[in-house]
């Protein structure tokens, strides 16, 4: 590997302009281990650059190019990373808290171990990201774009999601408690395992996706639309989804005891009749289950 020399960082940056250029000139910036804590670094080029455990706290990086490069361990915390490109970055326990990553790019980036708590991540691009063991918790992203990426065991615990993207995404034990995310998409997503205990999710769209064991205790889902979701199992205890839309979907030992179902439509006979309703279900029509089959209580008033 070529590594950059003991230069200041103007000619570090020199060398690695003339590397991208021509892979025979120059030569690669590894910033490994450097401090560059309030750097004014804006617009800075450093794609497939190294900057392993490097240390850029309140560092200015805004509209940076750095696609490719091993940010590894980094600490970014405060950073501003706005319209910074990130594509297929290695972001493996680098350090996020509070970096501000608005209409950044982090598709096909690899995020694990790593920390984005209360981090702002408005209209980021995270497409094809591969997300695990990592911590969202009170960030922000509304209309983040988190398209066909894969989340796992990640914590997204009271952040702000609304009309975030979620479209054919693989979403595996991960927390969405608390999290408010109005109007936000999960079409076509696999999601198990999940918990949106508490989760503000009016608006929210799971057409065709599947849910398996999700835990929806206490959740808004008032006009949330199911419309051809697959949801095996799942809590919705005292989940109040009231104007939901269920046409096509199968919710088969979905668990409706104590959900407030009154106004929710397109749900038949035989759907509730395969789900699990109780005294304290509110049936479509507003009257009390359990379910009875002929009772006419899938329609609502």
């Amino acid at each position: 590997m070529i590594s950059a020399p003991n230069l200041p960082l103007p000619g570090v940056l020199q060398a690695h302009a003339a590397w991208l250029a021509n892979t025979n000139e120059g030569c690669q910036a590894d910033l490994s281990g450097a401090t560059l804590n309030d750097q004014d670094l804006h617009g800075v080029k450093l794609a497939r650059a190294i900057l392993r455990g490097a240390t850029l706290l309140d560092a200015n990086l805004s509209g940076a190019d750095l696609s490719g490069a091993n940010l590894e361990r980094g600490d970014f915390q405060r950073a501003n990373l706005a319209g910074a490109d990130l594509t297929g970055a290695n972001l493996t326990e680098a350090r996020m808290a509070g970096a501000w990553l608005s209409n950044a790019c982090l598709s096909e980036a690899t995020i694990r171990n790593a920390s984005f708590r209360r981090a702002k991540l408005e209209r980021a691009q995270m497409l094809d990201a591969a997300i695990s063991e990592t911590s969202f918790v009170e960030a922000v992203a509304e209309a983040a774009n988190l398209h066909q990426s894969r989340l796992y065991d990640s914590d997204w615990s009271e952040s702000e999601l609304g009309l975030a993207q979620f479209y054919h995404a693989r979403l595996r034990h991960c927390s969405f408690t608390g999290t408010r995310a109005s109007g936000a998409v999960f079409r076509g997503a696999n999601i198990d395992h999940c918990d949106f205990s508490r989760a503000q999710l009016d608006s929210v769209k799971f057409l065709k996706a599947e849910l398996s064991q999700c835990i929806f205790r206490d959740a808004n889902l008032r006009e949330a639309d199911f419309r051809e979701a697959r949801l095996r199992g799942g809590d919705f205890n005292r989940a109040v989804l009231a104007g939901a839309r269920f046409g096509g979907a199968q919710v088969a030992n979905a668990d409706f005891r104590g959900a407030n179902l009154q106004g929710a439509r397109e749900l038949t006979a035989e759907q509730l009749m395969q789900s699990l309703t109780d005294r304290s279900t509110i049936l479509p029509n507003g009257s009390r289950g359990p379910y009875m089959r002929l009772s006419g209580a899938e329609k609502p008033r």
